[in-house]
């Protein structure tokens, strides 16, 4: 088969790509930052995910059989907002109807609803909307919290304990998530691309955890000790756009805290992922959180100023 991930370069993307390689499958990408290193040594082709080319989009799907599509934006940065990347996916659900594709595999997040009043959440629900009425056939996951080598999350949670007396909890921290490991999605992706059926289904990891819990078992994992106090929601929000004012980026954001105490980071389907983050994170101790992981970095600069921050401090 040929095909399509958007993003093959970047996170969950790579993964992806790397398991639909290693079963012989011809796979393209489409992508905004044609500059992003290349981890598959030119075996992946690369094509421009631009939405003011319509046209374009159509011809760069044609012949392609199944597209997976990751494409979303974390928050808002100039015109690149979240309410853009909902009318951008029906842009390329449309394209991909044009195209002839037969079939698409959709991430999405666990608990989106239409009504919520959190962007993401909200934005990630038309998505889906726009995925199934298309007409195409479909498969839509919901991943919670991703965990894995390239993560932000996680590894930065393990720079601030490395590096400060104490870690601010948003609130008590009794709110709960269950992190799915970026590497078992992608198989539940590679798996979804082979069936027939429409459905959606959450991805979740085996274990769950309070905020508390896991920032606890992050700094036992790296050999730290660090008071966890619990802070008015803004005031743990306010030190983290300290550190993010620091280091050139964006560390949280007022929705990303609003919807982590909603508890919509926890699934009610049972885990179909079998990789703990507790084993993951003794496994990776001795390298997680010793550089910052930077956003902007990663989604609107390029790999050689990565290194610049990730060493700062």
């Amino acid at each position: 088969m040929t095909i399509a991930v958007t993003g093959a370069f970047s996170y969950s993307g790579k993964y992806i790509t790397r398991r639909l390689l290693e079963r012989g499958e011809q796979v393209i990408t489409l992508t905004n930052h044609p500059r992003r290193a290349d981890p598959f040594d030119k075996k992946v082709r690369t094509f421009p995910l631009n939405f003011d080319n319509a046209k374009g989009l159509v011809e760069t799907l044609k012949g392609v059989e199944v597209l997976v599509n990751t494409y979303w934006v974390r928050f808002d940065r100039r015109s690149n907002t979240q309410p853009q990347a909902v009318e951008n996916t029906k842009i390329l659900m449309h394209a991909a109807v044009q195209a002839g594709v037969q079939r698409v595999v959709h991430i999405s997040i666990t608990n989106p609803s239409i009504n919520s009043p959190l962007p993401y959440f909200h934005g990630k629900a038309v998505n889906e909307q726009t995925v199934v009425q298309s007409g195409l056939n479909y498969a839509i996951l919901r991943p919670t919290v991703l965990f894995g080598k390239e993560d932000i999350l996680i590894n930065n949670i393990a720079w601030i304990l490395r590096r400060f007396p104490f870690f601010g909890l948003p609130g008590k921290g009794e709110y709960r998530l269950s992190p799915v490991y970026v590497d078992d999605l992608a198989e539940m992706v590679v798996d979804s691309i082979y069936s027939k059926s429409n459905f959606i289904r959450d991805a979740v990891g085996p274990e769950e955890f309070s905020f508390r819990q896991m920032v606890s078992l992050i700094g036992t994992a790296i050999g730290v000790r660090r008071a966890l106090i619990p802070l008015p929601p803004r005031a743990a929000l306010y030190c983290a756009q300290l550190i993010g004012l620091y280091m050139r980026d964006v560390v949280l954001t007022r929705h990303e805290v609003q919807g982590l105490m909603a508890n919509l980071l926890v699934s009610g389907e049972p885990p179909r992922c079998k990789t703990g983050l507790s084993a993951w994170l003794t496994e990776n101790r001795e390298t997680l959180g010793k550089e910052y992981a930077s956003e902007l970095n990663r989604h609107y600069w390029y790999p050689n100023n990565f290194k610049l921050v990730g060493k700062r401090g």
